[in-house]
């Protein structure tokens, strides 16, 4: 656990408190917000609450300067490894402002300057480990502009540079970007905060053979221009007109193209994958328009993907305009799309309401579960979406379980969770997911959908590009769906939802026929039934992962031999089955899966399977652990950042650690 750095003394704190307070006082009345003293009406909406929250996991005082927009010019060195060039930082600044705080971390900072470039002065903070340093820049005569000269360094944990060996065409290399939670100040200079939102243009520089693409529009350079005096380099522009959080501007330079899917939705990927990578995601447009016809207008203009080399440490990353996917999805059968349902979603709950903290994370992906899910139930059926809401719950579950385990963290299965001085990775397990979701299922239940879809339609509507709170939901939640009803909110357990530790009795629980049908067939097979005789002709992959989890732990060889023989298991294309699989095969050390498991691990870097089935391996002291070791020596340099801070702690956990014995689970 990281402690945030710059703390005061008790005076010095009370007079920054003080100051602050007379900050937040002239911002309101910059903003036209009508600043009105504590307690008033005016001063409980959610607009008042955001607007006076500060985020821990920044260095930012933005009720003084706060970045209004980030303009790039950045050029990729694939020898050095590094991204140099400049960041111009537009500001709005109240009257008095002296000067405006960046987070920066892993930067190698030359210089910085106004627009006319005149030096301007600045110093770095003290370095914390979690936050990096806080970049004070001078304003004199109220400057509304900051040009920072800059180069990112090996340090960095937002930027992935994969040597040809590592990317799917094999020919030539690649870079892509992963800023959430706290990573982009590992190569932009900003205030990296979820509630600074930003608009953002960019330049980018690139040797000829590379194509950019980044979380914006570039239909000025969509195929790049000539850059004067370098014959070897292309540049191409790219301008976000919408104001995102920090987390949100994403890169990736590579051999990639595209295919059009129809009029606004399309697939980027390496050449070597696209056809592969089109045809899986031929359903984009049809859930673009299920997703609408719940929630209101898409807002973004065009919704494409971006498949990422395997390394890619997420299932999928929700920039604006362009989801990162890991190719983990591309089972040859368009089974695992709900990935793209998912990120889709996002599109409202998260890039279009986002969260202004990152203890008020499950904002954006409670919601975007809940809503993932009622687009797969529109596109695919009720049947797939009750199969994927189980699913989920078992994930939780599982997860629930390893929280609460002796040397768990209890806390994290809070919704609403205190992370101050923790990094916020660290809290990144299926509970803002599932349980977020869960919280929005039991108020459909009460309500109906009818008037859920209402109240959500409208919330959307009412923060568009804006970011909210959990304080702030809350009394949005009881003005417009509770009506003020003291009572109903203490009977659905609001506030034990968002705030207290594990999941409140009122839960849905949730149902599906077709998986309890898998459980029974399992449990037969598990007795000693005939694999054969098995009815599991017209399985979706829900069911095959929902049956391989129910076996029981007294499975034997031969039964482990006679399903691998009669389904295939050990060579299935479709990762989610080919995991749940895994998984069994280690727990029951099943010899003929271990080259999979190898080759599993050796070729993707997904920490939802990576960190569980490594973990798997440590718990066979009699000959995983020696596996595992032997898998991740290999493995590890070509895993992502994220990955290899999941994994790290359980393969080789600090004596006397809990990790050894219950590692966190990772998604």
């Amino acid at each position: 656990m990281h402690i945030a750095s710059g703390k005061r003394p008790g005076w010095r704190l009370a007079l920054g408190f003080l100051a602050g307070v007379l900050l937040i006082a002239m911002l309101a009345i910059i903003l036209g917000l009508n600043a009105c003293s504590p307690g008033s009406a005016q001063d409980q909406t959610p607009t008042a609450i955001v607007a006076r929250t500060l985020d821990d996991h920044s260095y930012a005082r933005p009720q003084e300067a706060r970045v209004r927009h980030v303009d790039l010019d950045l050029t990729a060195d694939f020898t050095a490894k590094v991204l140099k060039g400049t960041a111009s930082l537009t500001l709005d600044t109240t009257a008095n402002a002296k000067h405006v705080i960046l987070d920066v971390k892993a930067l190698d900072i030359s210089s910085v300057t106004d627009a006319s470039g005149a030096p301007l002065q600045y110093t770095l903070g003290a370095l914390d480990p979690m936050m990096g340093e806080a970049l004070t820049v001078e304003l004199p005569q109220g400057r509304q502009k900051v040009v920072i000269h800059y180069q990112t360094t090996g340090d960095g944990t937002a930027l992935q540079w994969l040597d040809p060996a590592q990317t799917a065409g094999k020919k030539l290399p690649f870079l892509f970007s992963q800023g959430e939670e706290i990573n982009t100040r590992t190569w932009i200079p900003t205030q990296d905060s979820p509630a600074i939102r930003q608009t953002y243009s960019a330049r980018i520089v690139v040797p000829t053979a590379l194509v950019a693409v980044m979380s914006a529009d570039n239909k000025l350079t969509p195929k790049g221009e000539a850059v004067p005096g370098h014959p070897n380099q292309r540049a191409f522009r790219f301008d976000m007109d919408k104001p995102v959080a920090p987390y949100l501007i994403a890169l990736a330079i590579g051999d990639i193209g595209f295919k059009a899917e129809d009029r606004r939705t399309g697939v980027y990927a390496e050449k070597a994958v696209l056809d592969k990578a089109a045809y899986e995601f031929a359903d984009m447009g049809k859930m673009v328009d299920a997703a609408e016809k719940l929630y209101g207008p898409y807002q973004w203009g065009r919704y494409d993907v971006l498949v990422l080399p395997p390394s890619f440490p997420y299932g999928g990353m929700e920039n604006p305009t362009l989801t990162f996917a890991t190719p983990t999805v591309l089972a040859g059968d368009r089974s695992l799309v709900s990935l793209v349902a998912h990120e889709l979603a996002h599109s409202w709950s998260g890039n279009l309401v986002t969260n202004a903290t990152w203890e008020d994370f499950w904002l954006n992906e409670g919601f975007t579960v809940y809503f993932e899910n009622r687009i797969m139930e529109q596109v695919y059926g009720p049947d797939r979406a009750a199969m994927l809401r189980v699913l989920g719950y078992q994930d939780l579950q599982t997860d629930m379980k390893t929280l609460n385990a002796p040397g768990g963290h209890p806390e994290y299965t809070r919704l609403h969770p205190d992370l101050k001085g923790i990094n916020p990775d660290d809290y990144f397990t299926d509970v803002p997911y599932e349980k977020g979701a869960n919280f929005l299922r039991m108020l459909e239940h009460h309500f109906g959908r009818p008037k859920l879809d209402a109240y959500l339609t409208g919330y959307f509507h009412r923060y568009a590009f804006q970011s909210m709170t959990t304080e702030a939901f809350v009394v949005d939640l009881r003005q417009n769906l509770l009506h003020n009803d003291d009572g109903l909110e203490k009977d659905l357990k609001i506030h034990e939802w968002l705030y207290d530790e594990g999941m409140p009795d009122n839960v849905v629980l949730p149902s599906s026929p077709a998986l309890d049908e898998a459980a029974a067939a399992a449990k037969a097979f598990a007795a000693g039934g005939d694999v054969k005789t098995l009815n599991t002709t017209d399985y979706a992959y829900p069911q095959w992962v929902y049956f391989l989890n129910a076996m029981p732990d007294t499975l034997t060889a031969d039964q482990m031999a006679s399903l691998d023989a009669q389904y295939g298991f050990t060579k299935s294309h479709n990762d989610e089955i080919l995991f749940a699989w895994l998984m069994l095969a280690v727990q029951h050390h099943y010899l003929p899966a271990m080259p999979a498991l190898e080759t599993f691990l050796t070729t993707q870097g997904r920490m939802k399977f990576c960190q569980p089935l490594y973990a798997a391996l440590m718990k066979q002291a009699d000959w995983g652990v020696a596996l595992a070791q032997k898998i991740y020596g290999e493995a590890r340099p070509g895993y992502h950042y994220l990955t290899r801070e999941a994994v790290d702690p359980v393969v080789n956990p600090p004596a006397g650690s809990a990790s050894a014995s219950s590692p966190a689970s990772a998604t």
